[in-house]
């Protein structure tokens, strides 16, 4: 009779070990599942995102681009007499403005995480601006020739 009982106890302790082990490995288990997803989540957030940051930087360098243009016909305006052709020009300068106003937009939304929608909505939305100022620009430009 002792020994059944020491044959028990021992395999009931043997058994509470395994499972205590079992339970130590499985939560290693589960954390170590639960940080690499968090990094694979991150990851493809920020690969999505790189491509919204290529389309800024093209909207950024069209907007540079027209307002070279833009600073390129100040003389030519000023030195006419065209009231007409001054207030087009003055036109073209709110279009960038609010051309850049959208880019900035575009930026803002990045830096803040906004999702992929939102930010794909502000990128067409300061594509729309920029190419009413180019249309504005080259209104100017039409009336100077």
């Amino acid at each position: 009779m002792k020994r059944s009982r020491l044959n028990l106890f021992k395999v009931t302790s043997m058994s509470i070990s395994v499972l205590g082990i079992l339970m130590i490995i499985a939560t290693i288990v589960l954390f170590a599942y639960i940080g690499i997803s968090s990094v694979t989540s991150g990851i493809s957030t920020d690969v999505g995102s790189g491509s919204a940051y290529d389309q800024l930087s093209v909207l950024k360098s069209n907007y540079n681009t027209l307002e070279s243009q833009y600073n390129n016909m100040k003389t030519s305006i000023d030195s006419s007499n065209n009231e007409n052709l001054k207030t087009a020009y003055i036109n073209a300068d709110l279009e960038l403005v609010k051309a850049n106003s959208a880019i900035s937009d575009v930026d803002s939304a990045l830096a803040s995480g906004k999702s992929k929608d939102e930010v794909q909505k502000r990128i067409s939305t300061a594509q729309s601006q920029l190419d009413t100022a180019r249309a504005s620009i080259s209104s100017v430009k039409g009336m100077i020739s």
